[in-house]
């Protein structure tokens, strides 16, 4: 478990690495190679809640901070939603469970932010956040349906709540599934509208026409997470991905005309305006990453 808070004033950017002081360091090493929880606290305005899981790939010393380290970690993967801490049985930790006196539970979590959990504590936050995609109602729109997924991956998605906890791991290195989650949490934030075009066409199943666009690809270390994806429609999906058109600081769209062909241009009348965002600016595209793709845009 790593917990974390906005604005820590640690040098964390927690799909990629962890900032702590040093007093932290044997128990994040004893934690290299296993999946970890984040775990936001309350303070300065945290959701209370469990919000994403990742694998530790090391540990190292803050060389500009003496006194502090850095866990660095992959296999990012952001919650559906938060998980509270507590469920219908309490508290998520076993540790936590054995406390009679909940306003303890603080003053045991000091000096605590890095440990170690159970794993079946581990295995059932982490199917309490991947819930929603998971869920059979939302099978067809996710493209987790036995049309769109193999064989071993139809069974996982069959199998009772208990056993998928039993298989948590199955389920994470799953590339359908992590696929699916990244495509529900963008196109739910864009309210299942192309950003560029404005068009919201969603079918009977509850599918919709815009897609999941990657701004820096996961193939090149992006994450999954929302501020670095993008609600497009297939044709603007194809353009984006293949850097022929990109995105100003504003939010408002580059176009290369001289590759794009003439009859698609009719899609970016209106390139001067910004294009249409999430209605919670938490999710808007991250500048990091929209930088990274004007980048390569700029040298094609």
């Amino acid at each position: 478990m790593f917990d974390t808070k906005p604005r820590s004033g640690y040098d964390d950017e927690i799909p990629f690495r962890y900032h702590f002081p040093k007093p932290y360091r044997s128990d994040a090493e004893a934690l290299i190679g296993d999946r970890i929880v984040y775990r936001e606290t309350q303070r300065n305005g945290g959701r209370r809640a469990y919000i994403a899981t990742a694998k530790v790939l090391r540990v190292f010393d803050d060389v500009s901070k003496p006194g502090y380290a850095y866990a660095a970690v992959g296999e990012f993967r952001e919650f559906d939603a938060p998980v509270p801490f507590r469920g219908n049985a309490g508290y998520r930790e076993a540790d936590l469970r054995t406390i009679a006196d909940r306003t303890r539970v603080g003053a045991y979590l000091q000096g605590k932010s890095v440990r170690s959990i159970s794993e079946p504590d581990f295995a059932a936050i982490v199917r309490a956040g991947l819930s929603e995609t998971l869920s059979p109602s939302n099978a067809i729109r996710l493209e987790l349906d036995p049309a769109h997924v193999d064989e071993p991956t139809e069974a996982l998605l069959r199998l009772p709540i208990e056993e998928q906890e039993r298989r948590i791991e199955q389920i994470l290195v799953n590339r359908k599934i992590r696929e699916a989650g990244f495509r529900r949490r963008v196109c739910d934030a864009y309210d299942n509208r192309c950003a560029v075009t404005g068009l919201r066409i969603v079918n009977g199943g509850g599918k919709a026409e815009a897609q999941a666009a990657h701004i820096w690809p996961v193939a090149s270390g992006g994450p999954d997470v929302v501020q670095n994806g993008i609600a497009l429609s297939a044709t603007v999906h194809w353009l984006f991905d293949r850097h022929l058109i990109s995105l100003t600081d504003e939010y408002r769209i580059l176009v290369s005309h001289n590759k794009v062909p003439s009859e698609l241009r009719a899609l970016f009348e209106k390139q001067m305006e910004r294009i249409h965002l999430p209605s919670n600016p938490r999710y808007w595209p991250d500048p990091t990453y929209v930088a990274r793709h004007r980048e390569i845009f700029s040298s094609l």
